[in-house]
C-alpha cells in the first residue's frame, strides 16, 4: 500500500552520518534552549521595578512591572524576526548552490562565538538590555541562515524510504532537547549566575561542530541556480503554486503566531501561578514532554496514512489546549494542558515536514525551506511581539486565550479552503 509499511523502526539511525548529526544537534539544541530560557528570564529581571511612559494614539500610556516585562519579552520576538526574514532567504539560496555541510560548520562556529560573547558580558557584569536584544538578533540571523542547509541536508543522509522516520526522529530529538534545556536551566539558575547558563550553550555548539566534521558525506552543488533574483523567484513560485506545501505553511504560521504561550511563561509562573524561577524551568518542560511522548510513538510507527486529516486535528488540539492553559491557575493542570500543546505540535511538525520534503525536488529544497522558515520561525517571533503587546494592554491570560481560539478558527478555515489537504494520504506522498 505504501513504502512505509516495511520500514524498520528507527531506520534512519542505522545510517552513520544521520546518527552523528542527530546526536550533535541534540547537544546544540539543548544548549540553545538553555539560552532561550535564560534570555527571557534575563529580560524579566532587567525590567523588574522599572517604569516606561509613552504616547499611543494621543493617549499617555505608562507600563510598569508585569506590563513592561510583557512588552520587553515581546521585543525579544521583534529582535529575532527581522533577521529571520533577511537571512532565511539568503541561506536558502546558498543551500541550493553551495556545500550544505560546510555551511553548517561555519554557521555553528558563528553561533559558538556569539554564545561565548553573551556569557562573557554577563559574567563580567557588563551586560545591558540593549546588548541582550542585539546579540539575540545576531543569533537569530545565524540560525535563520543555517536552517535551510540543515533541513535540506537530511534527505542526503538517508534513503527516500527512511525520510519520514528521519523527520520523526529529528522532531523527537528537538523535543528531548526542549525538555533537557529548560530543566537544565532551572538547575543552573538556582545555583549559578545567568552567565553560566549562557556558557552551557557554547559547549553544545562545540559538540555539534565536532559531529559535523566527522560526517563522511561530502556535499555537492545541488543546483546551478546561483544567487540571483530569478533563483529566489523560482523558489517562491514553486512554494506558493504547490497547494499542499502552501497550505501547510499557512497552518504553521497561524498556529505559531497566535498560540505560542512560551514567551509569556515567566509571567504565567510569577504573576498567575505565584511561583519562582525554578518552577519556570519545570513548567517549560511540559510542552516538550508531551512532544516526546507523541514523537516516540511516531518514531516507532511505520507511518501515518491519513496524514492530512491527522495534521488538521493535531493543530486544532494545539490551539484548544493553549486556550485552556490560559484559564488555569493550578500548576498541575497548567502542566498537563501545556503538555498537550506539545503533542499537537509534534504530530503536525512530522507530517508537515514529510509532505514538504517529499513534494520538493532536491534542487529546490533549500529555497523551499527558507520560505518555510519565514513562516515557522517568523510566526513565533511576530507572535511574541503580538502576545507582548496584547498582554501589556489586556493581561497575560487574555493574550494566551485569544491566541488559542484564533488558531482553532483559522485551522477550520484552512481545512475548508484546501480540501486536498483534508484528503491527503501517505500513499500520495510516496508516489510523487
Amino acid at each position: 500500500m505504501t513504502a512505509t509499511t516495511n520500514t524498520p523502526r528507527l531506520a534512519a539511525l542505522r545510517h552513520r552520518d544521520f546518527r552523528l548529526m542527530w546526536f550533535g544537534d541534540m547537544a546544540a539544541i539543548t544548549g540553545a534552549q538553555v539560552q532561550l530560557f535564560a534570555i527571557n528570564w534575563h529580560v524579566v529581571q532587567l525590567l523588574a521595578n522599572q517604569t516606561a511612559t509613552f504616547s499611543l494614539l494621543g493617549q499617555t500610556v505608562t507600563l510598569q512591572n508585569e506590563g513592561l516585562q510583557a512588552f520587553g519579552l515581546g521585543l525579544v520576538g521583534l529582535a529575532r524576526v527581522v533577521p529571520i526574514i533577511i537571512f532565511a532567504l539568503i541561506g536558502g539560496l546558498l543551500a541550493d548552490s553551495r556545500d550544505r555541510r560546510q555551511m553548517l560548520i561555519r554557521a555553528r562556529g558563528a553561533s559558538l562565538l556569539l554564545a561565548v560573547l553573551l556569557a562573557a558580558l554577563t559574567l563580567s557584569g557588563q551586560i545591558t538590555l540593549l546588548a541582550v536584544y542585539l546579540l539575540t538578533a545576531a543569533m537569530s540571523a545565524v540560525t535563520a541562515f543555517a536552517n535551510p542547509a540543515r533541513q535540506s541536508l537530511v534527505p542526503n543522509l538517508v534513503p527516500r524510504e527512511h525520510l519520514t522516520n528521519a523527520i520523526s526522529l529529528n522532531t523527537l530529538m528537538f523535543q528531548i532537547s526542549t525538555i533537557s534545556g529548560p530543566a537544565l536551566f532551572g538547575l543552573l539558575i538556582a545555583r549559578f549566575d545567568l552567565g553560566v547558563s549562557y556558557a552551557v550553550t557554547a559547549v553544545g555548539f562545540v559538540i555539534v561542530i565536532m559531529a559535523l566534521l566527522n560526517i563522511e558525506y561530502r556535499g555537492k552543488v545541488i543546483s546551478n541556480s546561483g544567487m540571483g533574483w530569478s533563483a529566489l523567484v523560482e523558489g517562491l513560485r514553486f512554494t506558493v503554486k504547490t497547494p499542499m506545501i502552501w497550505s501547510t505553511m499557512l497552518l504553521d504560521f497561524f498556529a505559531t503566531f497566535f498560540s505560542s504561550a512560551q514567551t509569556m511563561l515567566p509571567l504565567v509562573v510569577t504573576h498567575i501561578l505565584k511561583l519562582d524561577a525554578s518552577w519556570y524551568g519545570l513548567l517549560g518542560t511540559a510542552q516538550p514532554i508531551g512532544a516526546v511522548l507523541a514523537g516516540t510513538i511516531l518514531a516507532l510507527r511505520r507511518g501515518i496514512h491519513r496524514q492530512g486529516r491527522v495534521l488538521l486535528w493535531s493543530i486544532g488540539l494545539y490551539g484548544a489546549a493553549t486556550a485552556l492553559f490560559a484559564l488555569s491557575n493550578v500548576f498541575a493542570l497548567s502542566y498537563v494542558l501545556y503538555a498537550l500543546t506539545g503533542v499537537g505540535d509534534t504530530v503536525s511538525t512530522v507530517i508537515r515536514g514529510t509532505v514538504r520534503q517529499l513534494l520538493t525536488p532536491d534542487a529546490l529544497r533549500g529555497r523551499m525551506t527558507s520560505v518555510n522558515m519565514m513562516f515557522f520561525m517568523g510566526g513565533p517571533q511576530l507572535g511574541e511581539l503580538e502576545a507582548g503587546i496584547v498582554a501589556a494592554l489586556f493581561g497575560v491570560p487574555f493574550s494566551i486565550f485569544s491566541g488559542g481560539v484564533a488558531t482553532v478558527l483559522l485551522t477550520a478555515w484552512i481545512a475548508w479552503k484546501y480540501p486536498q489537504l483534508r484528503r491527503y494520504t501517505s500513499s500520495q506522498g510516496v508516489s510523487e
